[in-house]
């Protein structure tokens, strides 16, 4: 076990209690979206943060409830109620562990860098208007307004202090986490003053007991798998895409390395126990996680302690926590949004090729408007279908005559799908000889459709009554070869790392 020093103890439990400070609204707020009670978000961040922190694949990275999965739980909940929402829980756990059994974690370091800069951007927007609804009061018609007057002044002057202390409080020491002193410091001034502003009281009251074990109140039956499962896809895959995209930022950022797999069974185990304990389930939550980065807290202990003083503050320090104003927690959260947005990429994409810059701008402004992970998605058929379309522009030939007099198509680059169309117009069979060869040995014949293609070609050159040779071909594309198979000849290119990629070839 790797071992650690004091200082890193200190720090690490420090930035637990301040990440478990930053939570509190959050996960309150993020179950309000999704129309269950405080405590139902708040046991979700306690339990998914402690058994990820404890057992997962990268340490450092917090997880609780969050605003991605909300926003999909809140039509489950209005129609069928919130024991549905368990056991969609539940099932949303089950099936991200099952991508974990098959060691599917992996594939996210597939996803491209200009998808990773808008998911990080996108994300950064999210955390930073999120704040706003705090900005939101009920006038005495129960009508919910924005707030305004003195009590907007004074909301805004408690965050530009918060923020102010955490950027200057380093310069004087980093003994302690500038975004706590930043929380405690406004949170005695209000106190002391009797400065009326809002409060973490204000959203709902977090006082309450251990969450106790629960099996979700539905029928076990067809009908409930037909309704929940749905859900259960979707909640799956944004908790994936999140918190792995979030392990390979904090794996940038600190230049370590993350478990995927491993972050994937540990959280789907975490939602199976937390859709049993009345817990609404959860992901990684990228600005708790940059406060913990910022804070140089990356070990267990940091989530650990985080998870246990979110669960002090529900059972023995609810009125104290309630009390610190909602300000001091938006001026962290701004801090972390500032901190989060690279903005350094701004001036890159006027540099960087126009395809990246539209899966930078594409992937940023999905993420803030609809969902993250169509964003990912639609930022990974982006890049793939621009990576298809210049390497299908990549494939060229030279011709010649050889000593037969047979005229010899000499081709380089890849042969796939969406290089088919310009292959076929390499050719003319009509005004060649009667002998025509094709040599691949430069050349990759990477698909099914590649395969197709040579067929198709085989048959214009046998209309016209014309021998057409293929050299140096893969033993896999003989196997696939129908009507120009006995066109090849038998010097094929031995090559034991050069395979067509194809289902029928197991």
């Amino acid at each position: 076990m790797t071992s650690i020093s004091a200082q890193e103890i200190k720090i690490n439990i420090l930035g637990g209690l301040t990440v478990a400070l930053a939570m509190v609204p959050e996960a309150i707020a993020f179950a309000l979206v999704a129309h269950v009670s405080p405590l139902t978000g708040l046991y979700a961040a306690f339990i998914v943060a402690l058994i990820t922190s404890a057992f997962g694949g990268r340490p450092g990275m917090v997880s609780g409830a969050t605003g991605a999965l909300a926003v999909v739980m809140v039509a489950l909940v209005v129609t069928h109620g919130v024991e549905y929402l368990f056991a969609t829980v539940v099932l949303m756990g089950v099936l991200q562990v099952l991508f974990a059994v098959a060691k599917l974690g992996k594939l996210i370091r597939m996803v491209p860098y200009p998808v990773m800069l808008g998911f990080v951007n996108g994300l950064a927007i999210v955390i930073f208007l999120a704040q706003f609804s705090h900005f939101k009061v009920t006038d005495a018609n129960g009508v919910t307004v924005w707030m305004s007057g003195q009590a907007l002044y004074v909301m805004l002057g408690l965050i530009a202090l918060t923020m102010v202390i955490i950027y200057l409080f380093p310069k004087i020491t980093k003994a302690v986490p500038a975004t706590l002193v930043g929380i405690l410091a406004v949170s005695l001034l209000v106190a002391f003053t009797g400065i009326e502003t809002k409060t973490v009281g204000d959203l709902g009251s977090i006082a309450g007991g251990l969450p106790t074990f629960h099996i979700p109140n539905v029928d076990l039956s067809f009908e409930t798998l037909r309704i929940i499962f749905p859900y259960a896809i979707i909640l799956a895959a944004i908790g994936l895409i999140e918190s792995l995209l979030t392990l390979n930022l904090i794996d940038e950022m600190t230049d370590t390395r993350g478990k995927p797999n491993k972050e994937c069974m540990a959280q789907g185990a975490a939602n199976i126990v937390t859709g049993f304990f009345g817990g609404m389930g959860g992901c990684a939550m990228i600005g708790q996680s940059m406060i913990n980065v910022n804070n140089g807290a990356l070990k267990r202990l940091s989530g650990i302690s985080m998870s246990l003083f979110l669960l002090s503050f529900i059972l023995f320090g609810s009125s104290l926590i309630e009390a610190i104003p909602l300000a001091a927690l938006i001026g962290v959260m701004f801090f972390v949004s500032e901190k989060t947005f690279e903005w350094g990429s701004l001036a890159a994409l006027k540099k960087i090729p126009r395809s990246d810059a539209i899966i930078v701008v594409a992937v940023t402004v999905v993420t803030v408007f609809t969902d993250l992970a169509i964003a990912v998605i639609l930022g990974i058929v982006i890049a793939a279908l621009v990576f298809a379309w210049q390497h299908a522009k990549q494939i060229n030939v030279k011709t010649y005559t050889d000593d037969k007099g047979w005229k010899v198509y000499e081709l380089e680059g890849s042969l796939f799908f969406a290089s088919i169309a310009q292959f076929q117009n390499l050719f003319s069979p009509k005004e060649d000889p009667e002998h025509v060869v094709i040599e691949f040995k430069r050349s990759k014949v990477m698909d099914h459709s590649a395969v197709e293609a040579i067929d198709t070609l085989a048959t214009r050159y046998q209309a016209e009554g014309k021998r057409l040779h293929l050299r140096h071909l893969s033993s896999d594309c003989l196997e696939l070869l129908e009507k120009a198979k006995d066109m090849v000849e038998v010097n094929t290119y031995e090559d034991p790392h050069y395979h067509i990629a194809d289902s029928k070839l197991g």
